[in-house]
């Protein structure tokens, strides 16, 4: 099959892990039916990139941190959105990343995320420390961002226990994340702050186009 893209719009494929936590209790019921455990949804979700490429420029190696707060589910808007790109990433790389996550270049899931921004700070250069670990993974952005996963223990014998939510179909973020829970979940930047400890965490690959 031919492969084509939106008239007029550079291609992209981005492959990247990434380590994602939020407010909603473990398991997160908008995973299920889309409305957050506490109403409002906060979250902070890390990549980095394992392959990639904004028509000639590559995205390989790059890593960035989206921060957001929604005061009510994601789809009903007014969000509150900081980006964090490495300081390692060219001017060039980062403006092709903007150019993804504004949704200027069609794909999902920045498409649709684009139009439930209200406010956007960045992108923000930073040193971006991201350990993408399953149930032990980590992100650190020094004085703004610090996630901490640990894994789901069995009550009885200690072990740990593995758990996945899975989407045959396809999901929104991702197709298969790994879950586990939040020692450590806070964002600073601003009057952007929350911190959201023994709360939902997954980590999973991700893979967005805009081609066909």
């Amino acid at each position: 099959m031919a492969v084509t893209e939106a008239p007029g719009k550079t291609a992209y494929r981005v492959k990247a892990n990434s380590v994602e936590s939020c407010s909603c209790q473990n398991g997160c019921n908008c995973q299920f039916q889309g409305i957050p455990n506490e109403g409002k949804c906060e979250f902070i979700i890390a990549y980095d990139v394992t392959d990639g490429h904004v028509g000639d420029v590559s995205l390989d190696g790059v890593r960035f941190v989206v921060a957001a707060k929604y005061p009510n589910a994601i789809h009903e808007g007014n969000g509150h959105v900081a980006l964090w790109v490495d300081d390692k990433a060219t001017d060039e790389q980062v403006g092709a990343l903007a150019s993804v996550l504004m949704g200027k270049l069609g794909g999902m899931p920045w498409e649709a995320l684009a139009g439930t921004i209200t406010r956007l700070d960045g992108p923000i250069r930073a040193a971006i420390e991201i350990a993408s670990a399953g149930a032990r993974s980590a992100v650190r952005v020094a004085g703004a961002i610090d996630v901490q996963f640990t894994p789901f223990l069995n009550p009885i014998t200690g072990e740990e226990n593995a758990v996945h939510i899975t989407y045959p179909n396809g999901g929104f973020f991702w197709d298969d994340g790994a879950i586990a829970t939040t020692s450590t979940m806070r964002a600073e930047h601003g009057d952007l702050k929350f911190e959201w400890p023994g709360k939902f965490a997954a980590a999973a690959e991700v893979n967005w186009t805009n081609q066909k």
